[in-house]
């Protein structure tokens, strides 16, 4: 059987009752405690930014990305972030499941990229379960949108402000509303 990290990255059902579920709320801890770190950098010490960004995602951010703090995170490691990106600050990611940011993509204030669900049966309703979100290349995601768990927002998409978005999102179109 996987562990419970491999089975949390394959989107599988975790459960609080599981070997190793306290090992992934810790590895969640110990994210969220960098970016309260990285909550009091300057948004002028790029350098300092992507040397907290690159812990708690356990790669480097690309240089050629720009973050603005504060970003809150549950669990980094599964989160990649392409080239020449601009993330404004106060953004959610809940990235438990897997966030894949292409290259080139805006991403406004306090959105919210959530991936993680729980278990509709309410005798099991602390198990969670994730749902990759992708954003391709070159898309532009609105202030205050929310994009849930398994949404694909197509290359060069525009989302506007305010948004849920609950389905994919086809390449090169604009959309807007609740839900999109």
């Amino acid at each position: 059987m996987n562990d419970i990290f491999s089975k949390d990255l394959s989107c599988e059902t975790v459960s609080p009752d599981e070997p190793g579920y306290e090992a992934l709320i810790n590895g969640t801890f110990h994210t969220m405690e960098t970016a309260q770190e990285l909550a009091a950098v300057s948004v002028r010490d790029q350098k300092r930014v992507h040397g907290l960004m690159d812990v708690f995602l356990g790669k480097e951010l690309p240089g050629s990305t720009t973050m603005l703090p504060p970003l809150y995170i549950d669990y980094g490691k599964p989160v990649s972030i392409g080239e020449r990106c601009f993330i404004q600050q106060c953004c959610t990611f809940f990235g438990r499941g897997g966030i894949e940011i292409g290259n080139d993509v805006f991403i406004g204030p306090k959105v919210n990229l959530i991936i993680i669900n729980h278990d509709a049966d309410p005798d099991n309703r602390s198990a969670t379960y994730g749902r990759r979100i992708v954003i391709e290349g070159n898309a532009w995601i609105g202030i205050s949108t929310t994009v849930l768990p398994g949404v694909r927002i197509g290359y060069g998409a525009i989302v506007g402000t305010g948004s849920v978005v609950k389905k994919d999102v086809e390449p090169m179109t604009v959309v807007a509303g609740n839900p999109v």
